[in-house]
């Protein structure tokens, strides 16, 4: 296949697909390989992917081969997978530019409220 692939499905590959991967769940099968940028809930890479993976959960088997950058919320990666790429936990990593995660020893403070949640209480107050 080449073109983008976009469902709120699962999707399964077995064969060839030249272009972005957009699903719930991307499992990719041990003979497939995938050349585009995959994002999905859950992947779970049995194949080659050559290109950037972004999933809430990844998984990378025994077999897997990945070339690219990985970036998640949990990861797995099996004894035998071969990666190849940088790792980068975010909290939202669906979404390009998604929050980062931050240690928690790190853990700043909350921000002060903005103008607008500051003038809405004062507000409910001059109500109450």
């Amino acid at each position: 296949i080449t073109g983008n692939l976009k469902t709120s499905g699962d999707i399964q590959v077995e064969g060839t697909v030249e272009g972005d991967i957009r699903a719930h769940l991307l499992t990719v099968g041990e003979t497939a390989t995938i050349k585009g940028e995959v994002i999905a809930d859950d992947v779970v890479v049995n194949g080659r992917v050559v290109g950037r993976v972004r999933g809430l959960k990844v998984r990378l088997t025994a077999t897997a081969r990945v070339e690219g950058d990985i970036i998640h919320k949990t990861i797995a990666i099996e004894s035998g997978a071969h990666f190849e790429g940088s790792v980068q936990r975010q909290d939202d990593p669906l979404t390009p530019g998604g929050k980062k995660a931050v240690p928690s020893s790190a853990a700043s403070p909350s921000p002060a409220p903005s103008a607008a949640v500051k003038a809405a209480t004062a507000a409910a107050k001059a109500e109450g």
